[in-house]
């Protein structure tokens, strides 16, 4: 009888931790999604960022950054982006700017 009730117990715990887990990973409901530029495309230095916003409770518009830094004023086109491996990362933010979990993120070479 202990055991079944330990058995019980561990498994509710593990489906409140996954339950848990899927709440923070969707943020507000909102997913991203980058369509263009692919993961690990070569690009030119100017690229035109296409994204897939399907908004949530929150989500307003995204933020975007290279190599982790914030790029003011982001309108969907990226300008005189550096040679070599760069990391570019959308965030969604609501209409205070906020930035919220949901992201998306690729990497592109720019030659």
């Amino acid at each position: 009888m202990i055991s079944l009730f330990k058995n019980i117990v561990f498994t509710l715990l593990i489906l409140f931790t996954l339950i848990s887990s899927v709440a923070m990973a969707d943020g507000d409901g909102s997913i991203l999604k980058i369509i263009t530029p692919q993961d690990g495309q070569i690009v030119g230095s100017n690229i035109k960022i296409e994204y897939d916003l399907k908004k949530g409770i929150q989500g307003d518009h995204v933020h975007a950054y290279v190599d982790g830094k914030y790029q003011k004023g982001f309108k969907g086109t990226l300008y005189d982006l550096e040679a070599g491996i760069r990391e570019i990362e959308l965030k969604l933010a609501n209409s205070d700017h906020d930035v919220l979990a949901t992201s998306a993120k690729i990497k592109i070479e720019v030659k």
